[in-house]
């Protein structure tokens, strides 16, 4: 079958309208948002809008030898999305709906394409929420499973794998199977769901999940705390978690990237000159509950924890103001890609050991003249860096140094943007070589010719 005919194969499979051919691609559909894009241009990009038409393509690209990039809404951040140049780029982008809403068992079924915008609005006046909020809401559920994606409220209520309850997949044959289920528990079996999801689209594509979703929460604040160091805001962290006060995000932000997220969103906090010019880094916490007189003595219990421990002062914002904060907030990843940003590295560690990596990481930047400034989900240990040094050569050297150190104290190069293209060198550089050969058996159970996104994760081979 030459190209002609897989072109009438693939027109066939999902019409004429829900495909296209190189060169007639939208450049939207050939990269994500990592800061190093490569301009490959793939053979097709499908849009199926059902698991019978997603089958029937892997199996036209296995029979031939194509290989398929799984692609959900781009927001990713680490090149995994990125195009093979003569595979089919599959996108989920109209498979996206919520199938099935069950409020009694606190369980909804939905498509890979929805985004999480989408789905929050579909279940607003259910009084249920899906509570990861890795904090683009223009970010696809097929995306966020496919990288584990975390978050700010993963500090309270876990990263994607806590949520997700069962999978419907696509094996490159176009075998489709169903893992896991509507239940909390099992003990039966190997478990394929939690295998798949942080697979990055390697294994299986993902055309139905299964998630838990949690009861919404009435009553919530957002409190900023500046603190003279960052070392005190760091080393806050554990005595807050530790206090029972559960709150669902804990984010630190040095004063660059507050002043640069605030600047870009023209937000005005109510920070006192004299504060801010003593302030190194701030604390923001969100507190959630059901009752007002519990979020009243939460507040209160906060407080005295974050002034014994050296705060400079504690705000309590405003609803609309706190609101503006976090959007802010998630959009620092952009800030700092508008800044110049060369890379955007989320390195998580042991949450006790942030003040010793954060230490340790300015010291590495300045012994390789390079420039740092971050936020992170300190809660969880994972932090953001965007660094600023211009020379491929020497940053990648910086780089290793910096993820070498991370996984000596027990870490991982990414804590939820995934491996990808973008972090694949330091990725095989660093891990135990057994742990790699154990993970490409079982890709090789899964995708023995390689096809389902090749040339990222665990694949050493140069892009053709």
């Amino acid at each position: 079958m030459g190209p002609l005919d897989i072109r009438r194969e693939l027109i066939a499979i999902v019409g004429d309208s829900d495909v296209t051919f190189s060169p007639d691609h939208h450049p939207d559909d050939l990269h994500d948002e990592s800061l190093h894009p490569e301009s490959t241009i793939p053979y097709a990009v499908v849009r199926p809008t059902t698991t019978s038409q997603v089958s029937q393509i892997a199996a036209l690209a296995s029979e031939h030898g194509i290989a398929i990039t799984p692609r959900g809404s781009g927001t990713g951040l680490s090149g995994g999305a990125t195009p093979v140049p003569n595979g089919i780029v599959m996108s989920f982008a109209k498979m996206n709906q919520l199938l099935r809403l069950d409020t009694r068992d606190h369980v909804a079924v939905v498509q890979p394409g929805i985004t999480l915008r989408e789905l929050g609005e579909a279940l607003a006046a259910s009084g249920l929420r899906y509570p990861v909020y890795p904090g683009e809401l223009s970010g696809s559920l097929g995306g966020n499973v496919n990288t584990n994606a975390g978050g700010m409220r993963a500090v309270r209520h876990g990263v994607t794998r806590h949520h997700v309850l069962g999978l419907e997949l696509v094996l490159i044959d176009g075998t489709v199977v169903r893992t896991g289920g509507p239940v909390v528990k099992s003990s039966s079996g190997y478990d394929l769901t939690q295998l798949v999801i942080g697979s990055e689209g390697t294994l299986a594509m993902v055309t139905e999940v299964t998630i838990k979703l949690s009861p919404s929460m009435p009553h919530s604040t957002t409190v900023l705390v500046p603190f003279r160091t960052l070392e005190e805001v760091t080393r806050i962290v554990p005595t807050i978690v530790g206090s029972g006060l559960e709150p669902s995000m804990l984010e630190y932000l040095d004063v660059l990237t507050m002043a640069a997220i605030s600047k870009a969103a023209d937000l005005e906090l109510g920070v006192l000159p004299a504060v801010v010019e003593q302030t190194a880094a701030y604390l923001i916490i969100v507190l959630e509950t059901r009752t007002r007189s519990q979020l009243d003595d939460d507040i209160a219990e906060l407080a005295f924890i974050v002034e014994g421990a050296g705060a400079l002062d504690v705000y309590v914002l405003a609803p609309s103001a706190g609101t503006r904060l976090i959007e802010a907030r998630e959009r620092a990843f952009w800030v700092g890609k508008a800044a110049g940003a060369n890379e955007i590295i989320d390195i998580v560690v042991p949450r006790s050991s942030v003040p010793s990596f954060l230490i340790e990481a300015n010291e590495i930047a300045r012994r390789h003249d390079a420039f740092i400034s971050g936020c992170g989900h300190v809660g969880d240990g994972n932090v953001h860096l965007s660094v600023f040094l211009p020379d491929d050569v020497k940053r990648a050297t910086m780089l290793l140094e910096l993820f070498s150190y991370g996984v000596s104290l027990g870490g991982q190069i990414s804590g939820e943007h995934g491996i990808g293209r973008d972090k694949l060198a330091p990725y095989l550089e660093l891990t135990d070589p057994v742990l790699l050969e154990l993970q490409r058996r079982i890709k090789r159970a899964f995708d023995p010719k390689q096809l389902l996104n090749p040339y990222r994760l665990l694949d050493d081979r140069p892009m053709p």
